[in-house]
């Protein structure tokens, strides 16, 4: 019996897949006759690592204690890659990640984030303390600096990492506060920054995240308002709406680009595995709207009613300065995400509230 085929092994610098099938044709005798039957090879020795969302990752991540990174953080486990959790309190992180449930995550205060750090694949930063709070001149001055100094904590100890061992990939949380507040404008990633206290904030923030090594590709996210069950923005609004208290907000007139928490975690996702997504990245749904008419929506889903506003005074009196992150807003969309080709799951504030509130 003769054979003929194709080489057995085949190299491609720039691999798209972990396998390549290829045909071989052999000439073989079937019911004593001479028979070409061809079939298929598949080369199994190619680099698997070729394909990144199939290759498990180390992934270090600040903030993971907080209403995004918990979520994050759940994910990460449930797709089996290892966590390395950085933060100020190692009791709370073990309360919120108990190792029953999560074998295997390590829990590291900051004199051991250096040790976490080196080895990672990567490093998601979402530390920064609430900014939904009364600003004293204290509160605002921890507002920025507990950013700005865990951003460059964390991009030093990325940079003196050895090169054998320095993670390939920063994420880094920043805010839509960089656009600064409009009715009018319209905002994405092109866009200059604003010039209030809090797109100050967001352009040190960044500018912090910058500084990290030129082989390290860094994403900004530019957060929006995170909805979710269990926290963020809708967990103060809701027992509001539920006794019957709940209304616009100021004039009801200012923009509220908001984000799902399911959204925003995939969208961090896909951020690790995608060399595609670099550079500033606005995490905020397609749609925004009016805070009137998210608080209607709100109010229909809850099958509350919406109409008894909250007096612009009546903010300012409880949250002092901090009034200005509810009574001003900012339309942003997210040009880049749409360019990239993500796919957000919850494009409208009604689809996301029914989610939400099933």
């Amino acid at each position: 019996m003769s054979t003929m085929g194709i080489a057995s092994t085949f190299s491609w610098t720039n691999s798209i897949s972990s396998t390549i099938q290829f045909p071989q044709a052999h000439t073989q005798l079937i019911g004593g006759e001479s028979k070409r039957v061809t079939f298929w090879c598949v080369n199994a020795n190619i680099d698997s690592a070729s394909s990144p969302k199939e290759s498990k990752m180390i992934v270090s991540v600040t903030g993971a204690t907080g209403f995004v990174g918990k979520r994050l953080v759940q994910r990460l486990h449930a797709d089996k890659h290892q966590i390395r959790v950085l933060t100020r309190s190692r009791s709370t992180a073990q309360s919120i990640f108990p190792v029953k449930e999560f074998p295997g995550i390590v829990i590291a205060e900051e004199p051991e984030w250096k040790n976490c750090i080196e080895g990672s694949t990567a490093v998601v930063n979402l530390a920064g303390t609430s900014i939904s709070t009364r600003w004293s001149s204290e509160i605002k001055k921890d507002i920025k600096q507990s950013r700005i100094r865990v951003t460059s904590k964390v991009v030093e100890l990325i940079n003196n990492s050895k090169d054998d061992a320095r993670p390939k990939i920063l994420i880094s949380a920043t805010a839509v506060g960089y656009y600064g507040t409009s009715e009018t404008e319209v905002f994405d990633e092109k866009s200059p920054s604003g010039n209030d206290y809090l797109a100050e904030v967001c352009r040190e923030w960044e500018a912090a995240a910058l500084k990290v090594n030129k082989d390290v590709r860094l994403a900004l996210i530019r957060i929006g308002v995170v909805l979710g069950k269990d926290g963020g923005a809708l967990a103060k609004m809701i027992p509001l709406f539920m006794m019957f208290a709940g209304g616009p907000l100021g004039s009801g007139k200012q923009w509220f680009s908001w984000i799902h928490l399911d959204d925003l975690v995939d969208l961090i996702y896909e951020a690790l595995s995608n060399p595609s997504y670099k550079g500033v990245i606005n995490g905020t749904a397609p749609n925004p709207v009016r805070l009137g008419e998210m608080c209607e929506q709100l109010g229909s889903t809850l099958g509350r009613p919406s109409w008894l506003p909250v007096p612009e005074i009546a903010l300012k009196a409880v949250l002092g300065e901090g009034a200005s992150v509810v009574l001003d807003g900012q339309k942003v969309v997210p040009t880049k995400a749409k360019e990239l080709g993500f796919s957000f799951k919850y494009r409208y504030i009604k689809d996301a509230l029914k989610a939400i509130m099933s």
